[in-house]
């Protein structure tokens, strides 16, 4: 078994998105010990790229502070090498097909294994086509997440099957973006996926509160937070440490108080 699928083991989980590199590498490495410290039980990083089509504005905002400060895979790769020397959290990368395949799959999954990241979304991979990168992740022992949205009630039962870590269940559809109101559709899906598998499904897009977190852990068994963390990152640049890790915590003692 995965250190990710472990995770859910041990109660309801939180899973802190951050865009490698905003404002700067060294704030990220900084920001990601004190999401660890602070209860996350996944920290998802996302490779900054210039076409990130499930991306909000608060996402792709700083996905092109992170570029313009000069952050590159290779960059965070070596981060996350030094980080997983230091803290036990699983590391996941979020990224788009083009740059892995750009940088070449078999290197890209290769160096993944070397730095400790455990697991990689890539939200432009429908399940269809997810076979272009299935036999380098099986070879380096990386976790392909699957992504199933309320559109995909049809082919739910049949992504959980084969989904590898956690299935991110999608809350609504659009890009990600924080919500004032979540559709409650996915438990639909979450149900289906659960009479034919085991594997934990966590919901994301949109979830902002401590309220919403609670709400979408009664359905599912862990939360995906991303752009109310990266709208913290923007407003105190590297002064956030201290307004990420309190965020943290209050989601995480919302969600543990099921």
């Amino acid at each position: 078994m995965s250190r990710i699928k472990d995770v859910f083991k041990k109660e309801k989980a939180l899973i802190a998105f951050i865009t490698g590199g905003d404002p700067n590498i060294e704030t990220t490495a900084r920001l990601i010990h004190a999401m660890s410290a602070a209860g996350a039980d996944i920290i998802e990083i996302g490779i900054p790229f210039s076409d990130p089509i499930a991306e909000g504005p608060v996402i792709q905002d700083a996905g092109t502070r992170a570029l313009r400060a000069g952050c590159t895979t290779d960059k965070l790769f070596n981060m996350a090498a030094e980080l997983s020397k230091d803290i036990k959290t699983p590391l996941l990368f979020m990224t788009y097909a083009n740059p892995i395949f750009a940088y070449g799959k078999e290197r890209f999954m290769k160096h993944c294994n070397q730095c400790g990241i455990d697991g990689i979304i890539i939200p432009d991979t429908p399940y269809e086509e997810r076979g272009e990168f299935t036999d380098a992740c099986r070879q380096y022992g990386i976790d392909l997440i699957p992504m199933v949205a309320p559109t995909s009630a049809e082919r739910a039962a049949e992504i959980g099957k084969i989904a590898e870590g956690f299935l991110y269940c999608v809350s609504s559809l659009g890009v990600t973006g924080i919500r004032e109101k979540l559709t409650g559709e996915i438990a639909d899906i979450i149900n289906i996926v659960r009479r034919v598998s085991d594997i934990p499904c966590a919901i994301g897009f949109g979830i902002s509160t401590p309220e919403q977190a609670r709400q979408m852990t009664r359905y599912a068994d862990g939360v995906i937070i991303g752009s109310a963390i990266v709208k913290i990152i923007a407003e105190y640049g590297e002064n956030s440490i201290g307004p990420v890790s309190a965020y943290i915590s209050q989601i995480k003692k919302a969600i543990s108080e099921q």
